[in-house]
């Protein structure tokens, strides 16, 4: 009640007393035409303004960019209906999470592409969005024009153009934290069609979570990179777009916190509930190179379009992985992956009657990986040899050194290929638009799994001998998938901006193999080895691919003359195979991947914008979804009619601005924004007894905005809600991350523009 009363006096405070709404006879706000304009000029597979296609989506534009601090995709979460992007753990953890599906780790449930370039590399999603020009994010099965792992949406995401902008951007940021924020770009028109920018920045943070055992912070952050970007265009439809990124992160982490019974160990109570308290070194770095090559020429009646994408990603997480003061274990997992994308696209200019899309995507991606398990004295102790003692009577098992070195290294060479065609029919006032689509891809696991452990086996009263357990497997796994992903629509116009549709569309995210379960396999093959047995693993080595069809009925909506415009979904999901992450009962110490039998999503989603006078905005994005096992039985326990885990039931943003001309010609304008995010219920496990409930978050920020420059004073979480943003298990104990505390800070923006 007092977060509620605290945003709606806010409210009060902007909102301007009128005696009644006065019609509307500007145009629409500058960051919605820009978007429109642009969409037409760079995206290639769309190629008209989304508000006119049968697809729900939500554009972010440059004002709304800078106005809600999106400097990365997490910050989009709860603004877009039914998108829910977790902010825990490091720059390596991009969970996302719509209309009820998503997963924690490997494949992505939604697509990524910068200026076009796809981000095959899901541990790379979560960079820095330096002068992001607008954001498109498209809910729903888009896997016919982009393919794998976009059952759930894609996210589009363009970068400001040296040919439509000329100048030098500054940008400075100080916040709670010790936190700070630099960046310079530059912006060149070379000549008429030719134009050059180049961008950098260095981020700092000092974290907001402290380790009691080491009395330091443990989510600290360095990161610094930086953006080229050449563009050409020519008087006979030829335009030639290159694009380099370079980024470094270095992380602390992770703050997560124990939670249940306090935990003694030799008489002494090592951490209590509620703490952050580990010994080990726990961290994340990681380098990425990017490059990727546009090259479109439009002839008369279609256009020819080259997107090719290079990545190079090399990244290393560093685990306390029992997350306890005491010595279980440590992961170290670095992975290092090349990706190459080709995708050729030829469509059609719009007609008035027929228009088509033809393409042609190929991928190649090898990665190379190592994660060895470093066990400790408590977990020799517990772990392999408290578990090995008792199975058979008269043997007793005994360690000869308190540590346990598990390697395991693996090549995860993949490559694929598809042909896809999309053809658009307008008869009248009804547009129908039916794509197909044909994906081949073939994945390969080749592992090299090693460990060593020697023990004293004392047999009865005689004396103990010395013996070795030792595992050294080298294997492969591979698997090739087909799958035939169609798409149908049909869209009522009755004017350019309103229209109803109805559409069935399939989509299908890749499957994938359960790297971080080798540790737990490894040590079953030793203590097999002591006890004479076996340990069968082929079974769960592999997990197979999710599909999805998506049902949905929706519309987009304009009246008073676009004071008031909005767009509303309702969807039905049918998904088989639904990817879960689950972790072996017990004291494994691993995860792993596996299918559900079948789970159905429900929802509706709406987002209005409300424009009643030219200096005040109120946005609100509302999105609900019922997500629901429909078959699913591990074996142990039946989950039919529960719902998923992590998904939350409810999103929601309410964002209220309100801009003051000055006057004073130097000042510009002050512009004063309130906002309230929701977001839950979530459910933490498969059985659903433990539930985040929902909880709402208030931001407000206070801004002068000028032509040449801007100055911001904003505060997020300025209630202080206590609320948790991920839950997990670690060898049967139970740790949660808290969400960011109350947090303020300071951005200073300078434009100088070219005259």
């Amino acid at each position: 009640m007092n977060k509620l009363r605290l945003f709606v006096l806010s409210v009060a405070w902007i909102l301007p007393a009128q005696a009644a709404m006065t019609a509307r006879t500007e145009e629409l706000p500058a960051d919605t035409t820009i978007a429109v304009d642009r969409i037409q000029v760079t995206a290639i597979k769309q190629g008209m303004a989304l508000r006119s296609q049968p697809v729900a989506s939500t554009i972010v534009g440059e004002r709304a960019i800078e106005r809600g601090h999106v400097d990365a995709l997490k910050a989009l979460s709860q603004t877009v209906p039914n998108l829910h992007l977790p902010d825990y753990g490091s720059r390596m953890t991009s969970s996302i999470y719509v209309r009820g599906l998503g997963t924690r780790i490997d494949q992505p449930v939604i697509g990524l592409n910068i200026d076009n370039i796809p981000v095959m590399q899901k541990n790379d999603f979560d960079v820095e969005l330096a002068d992001a020009e607008r954001i498109e994010v498209l809910r729903g099965p888009q896997s016919t024009l982009y393919g794998r792992n976009t059952m759930g949406g894609v996210i589009n995401v363009y970068t400001l153009s040296p040919l439509q902008y000329e100048g030098i951007r500054i940008g400075m940021e100080y916040a709670s934290g010790n936190t700070c924020r630099l960046r310079a770009s530059c912006y060149e028109r070379i000549r008429p069609d030719l134009g050059i920018s180049v961008t950098g920045y260095y981020n700092r943070s000092d974290g907001f979570f402290e380790n009691r055992t080491t009395g330091e912070r443990c989510d600290w952050e360095r990161m610094g990179g930086g953006r080229l970007k050449l563009q050409w265009r020519n008087d006979r439809g030829l335009r030639i777009d290159n694009t380099f990124t370079a980024s470094v992160v270095e992380q602390g982490g992770y703050p997560y916190a124990y939670v249940g019974p306090d935990i003694v160990h030799d008489g002494q109570t090592v951490i209590r509930h509620g703490e952050i308290a580990y010994n080990d070194p726990c961290g994340y770095s990681r380098t990425i190179l990017n490059n990727g090559l546009t090259v479109r020429y439009d002839a008369a009646r279609f256009s020819v379009s080259s997107i090719t994408g290079y990545s190079y990603s090399d990244d290393a997480m560093t685990l306390d992985q029992d997350f306890l003061p005491l010595s279980y274990f440590t992961l170290r997992q670095a992975l290092r992956e090349h990706s190459v994308t080709e995708d050729l696209v030829v469509r059609s200019h719009d007609g008035k009657r027929y228009g088509w899309l033809f393409g042609a995507f190929g991928f190649y991606r090898h990665g190379t990986m190592e994660a060895p398990v470093h066990f400790k004295q408590t977990g020799v102790d517990e772990l392999i040899f408290a578990n090995a003692n008792g199975h058979i009577d008269g043997l007793r098992f005994e360690k000869v050194s308190d540590e346990l070195l598990l390697g395991s290294d693996f090549r995860m060479p993949s490559y694929g290929g598809a042909l896809y065609h999309e053809s658009r029919f307008t008869a009248g006032r009804w547009l129908f638009t039916a794509g197909i689509r044909i994906d081949v891809e073939r994945t390969k696991l080749l592992y090299h799994s090693r460990g060593n452990l020697d023990y004293l086996l004392t047999v009865g009263d005689n004396a103990p001998i010395r013996m070795t357990a030792s595992v050294d497997d080298r294997n492969s796994v591979s698997h090739t998938y087909t799958e035939v992903l169609p798409k149908l629509t049909a869209l009522y116009a009755f004017d350019d901006q309103r229209n109803l549709y109805v559409s069935v569309s399939k989509g299908y995210k890749a499957g994938g193999f359960n790297t971080q379960l080798f540790s737990d396999i490894l040590q079953e093959k030793l203590k097999g080895a002591m006890l004479s047995g076996s340990y069968p693993e082929q079974d769960i080595l592999s997990y197979r691919p999710e599909y999805n069809w998506n049902y949905e009925l929706g519309g987009h909506f304009s009246c008073m003359e676009g004071a008031v415009r909005g767009d509303f979904a309702l969807f039905y999901i049918d998904c088989r195979d639904q990817q879960l992450t689950v972790f072996p009962r017990g004291s494994s110490t691993g995860r792993m991947m596996t299918n559900a039998g079948r789970t159905r999503s429900i929802g509706a989603e709406l987002a209005l914008q409300c424009s009643p006078w030219r200096t005040l905005d109120l946005h609100i994005a509302y999105g609900y979804t019922d997500a629901r096992f429909v078959r699913y039985d591990n074996g142990q326990q039946d989950f039919n009619g529960n719902f998923l885990p992590y998904a939350p039931s409810h999103t929601l943003t309410v964002s209220v601005v309100k801009t003051f001309p000055t006057g004073v010609r130097w000042l510009g304008d002050l512009v004063l924004q309130a906002g309230l995010r929701g977001t839950g219920e979530i459910r933490w496990n498969e059985e659903n007894t433990l539930v985040q409930p929902f909880y709402t978050v208030f931001d407000a920020s206070v801004r002068l905005e000028h032509r040449h420059y801007t100055l911001a004073f904003w505060g997020r979480n300025l209630a202080d809600e206590r609320h948790d943003v991920f839950y997990f298990k670690s060898i049967g104990h139970e740790f949660v991350q808290r969400g960011r505390p109350r947090t303020f800070g300071m951005t200073l923006t300078l434009n100088i523009h070219k005259p």
